[in-house]
This record gives structure tokens, sequence and C-alpha cells, in this order.
């Protein structure tokens, strides 16, 4: 027998594809507009809504019990503000320049549609082992769009990934460049970022009917 029933593993798998917190249940569109233009900062977020939403859901979970129903809103609000800061300080100490340009979108995890609507739907009513789980997959799914996103917006932008030049110099025309092609600013541009979102949405339902159907 595994680490994982195979009910406990679906908690982390299905949020990855058939039931992806972006492109399912279509939340948390605003970061995946806001932070997508650099892949650094997606990846940094992603694994930031890792770490709030895994421990987070485990911290409601064993406070469940004791939470009066009037003011358990406040007491999540508390508890993933509290895992924000440590985030947003443990950013300040590490990688300064980043912090300050997701400086603002990593105070507005505490409002993010995905982690407060987990708190509610799971956590509040299951054990901390399976609450941790479905944070885990669920910031793992919204991650993973994330990382999508930002690896076209940069590359096709920017023409970087990671900041290291990929497609070659556009100022001393090497690597693609030499042929002619060129950057396209747009995708730096929020609005892009939807239409990749939107692009990616378009996949994955259609992707889910040909699975029904079948």
């Amino acid at each position: 027998m595994g680490l994982l029933s195979k009910k406990d593993a679906k908690l982390i798998t299905d949020p990855l594809a058939d039931n992806n917190p972006i492109t399912i249940q279509v939340l948390g569109i605003c970061s995946a507009l806001a932070i997508t233009a650099e892949l650094k900062a997606s990846i940094v977020m992603a694994v930031s809504v890792l770490f709030v939403l895994g421990i987070g859901n485990v911290v409601i979970s064993l406070m469940r019990n004791i939470i009066p129903s009037k003011i358990r809103i406040i007491v999540q609000l508390v508890v993933v503000a509290a895992l924000v800061i440590i985030v947003d300080q443990v950013l300040k100490a590490y990688a300064y320049e980043l912090s300050k340009t997701l400086s603002v979108f990593v105070g507005l995890i505490i409002t993010n549609c995905i982690i407060m609507g987990r708190f509610e739907a799971f956590a509040l009513g299951n054990g901390p082992w399976r609450s941790f789980l479905d944070g885990i997959g669920n910031a793992a799914g919204y991650g993973l769009i994330l990382i999508i996103v930002g690896f076209f917006r940069e590359l096709l932008g920017s023409g970087t990934l990671l900041g290291f030049k990929v497609l070659g110099d556009p100022i001393e025309k090497t690597g693609l460049y030499a042929i002619g092609y060129e950057n396209n600013g747009f995708m730096l541009l929020s609005p892009m970022a939807l239409i990749v979102v939107g692009i990616i949405i378009w996949v994955q339902r259609s992707r889910n009917e040909s699975l029904i159907e079948d």
C-alpha cells in the first residue's frame, strides 16, 4: 500500500488538471494577469501560495472545532495574514529586488479567493492531513498555470527565461533575431496574460469534454 490512498492522492492530482482552480473554477485570475510577465516572479508567487495554503489549511483544520462560526472569516484572515507576513519577510531577506516587484501582490495573497475558498470548503470540515494535501494540490494547480503563463509571456515578450537570453541577442542580431525575429512587446501587457489564460482554459475544458465523451 502506498503512502497515499487513492482518495487522498486525488486531492493533489485533481487540482492539477481536472479541477484546476484557474482553468476550471476560474479563481485567482488577478495574480495570473499581474505578475506573470516574468517567469521568476511566477515561480516565487507559486511557491508563496503553496506555503500559505498548505500551512494555512492545516492550521484552520486544527482549529476548526474551536472557531466560533460568527468569526470564522476573521480567524481565517488572521491566519493567512500571518503566513503572508512570513513570506514577505523571507523575500525581503533573501530576494530583496524581487520582493519590491512582488510586494503589493504578495500582500494580496491574503484575499486570494482560492485560499479563502479552500479554508471554507475543505479545511473546516476535514482533518489536518487531508487538509494539507488539499492545500498542496490546489496551490500546485494554481502555480502550474502561473508558471505556464509566465513561461510564454517572458519567452515571447522578452526572448528570455529567468533573465537568460534563450532566443539570441536582439541587439547583436544573433540566434532567431538573425533571421528577422522580433520580440512581441504585447506579451508583457496584462491583456495578453488574459488571452494566454483564456487559451489554457479553452484547451483544458476541451480536453475534459473529450474525456467525458469517450
